[in-house]
């Protein structure tokens, strides 16, 4: 096993693990997060539970009975993972802060490997990277790496930083970093929203390669296209304020434009359906409807 090479003695890193409904892949992920734990890492893993409707809280609580590193936190209703996230972050105790799906589409070794700026005081963040690997890739759906590298162009366009997957899960902090970055976003919005914060505040940031086992929506993927625009969402809201005045006068330029061709277009579909003279109150005025 590759040791962490440290300057400081016995760092910790906390593992935080959202889970909903992961009974089938949760007791092989916190093997595999505590199969990374050697002399020179302690760890500390935290699993928040958002509410599962299946066994994952009972096999979480289970595994946290059979070793004293791994905490078990619950939501008592589904609140999403940037929440699971802001719960867990707020327990975290270690040197070190790193997230970790439950779901096993990420192999927790590649954590040591990105831990190592880190833990030689060269880096604040590390993000990881699906798309710089040259390892073996899950082969998935095509719109979906579009989409994820679209997102990414338009986060480095307001960011200035370039990365190549900003929507990457993988996401390790030295822990006095992000203790100080309030986390708004409930659901997938946290990865653009962290990474504006992040930018923000002039941390320095490395990227490196990591492995991906993607899953298919009938093996429990959860993302969907809603996601999607609320990531645009989360790119312009927490990104714009902080952009210098040409760059916003720009961006809202185009969402004004934007925002007046969709009532535009609106008005005329329904100007051909005769509905666009009718009142209100219903009474006809002339027109057809």
């Amino acid at each position: 096993m590759k040791h962490l090479d440290v300057k400081t003695e016995t760092p910790r890193l906390s593992v935080i693990i959202p889970c909903y409904n992961e009974m089938a892949t949760l007791p092989r992920c916190i093997a595999s997060v505590m199969n990374i734990g050697h002399d020179n890492l302690a760890l500390e893993i935290i699993i928040v539970d958002d509410h599962s409707t299946d066994e994952s809280l009972s096999i979480a609580k289970k595994l946290a009975a059979q070793h004293p590193a791994i905490r078990v936190l619950e939501h008592e209703r589904n609140k999403g993972k940037g929440a699971t996230i802001r719960s867990g972050i707020a327990e975290a105790t270690g040197d070190f802060i790193a997230i970790q799906d439950a779901d096993l589409e990420y192999d927790p070794q590649d954590l040591l490997r990105l831990l190592q700026p880190l833990a030689r005081e060269k880096a604040d963040v590390v993000i990881g990277s699906r798309f710089l690997s040259s390892g073996a890739h899950r082969v998935l759906y095509f719109w979906h790496s579009v989409g994820n590298k679209l997102l990414t162009l338009l986060s480095n366009m307001l960011t200035d930083l370039n990365l190549t997957d900003m929507e990457c899960c993988y996401k390790v902090f030295r822990k006095e970093v992000l203790k100080d970055i309030v986390i708004e976003e409930n659901r997938f919005g946290f990865e653009p929203e962290i990474v504006a914060k992040i930018s923000n505040k002039r941390l320095r940031v490395y990227e490196m390669s990591v492995s991906y086992d993607g899953r298919t929506y009938s093996e429990g993927k959860k993302v969907n296209w809603k996601d999607g625009f609320r990531a645009i969402y989360c790119i312009l809201h927490y990104n714009l304020p902080h952009c210098p005045v040409y760059v916003q006068f720009v961006a809202y330029s185009v969402v004004g434009l934007t925002a007046a061709i969709v009532n535009l277009w609106i008005f005329l579909l329904l100007y051909s359906f005769g509905l666009a003279n009718c009142s209100p109150n219903g009474i006809r005025c002339g027109c057809s409807c």
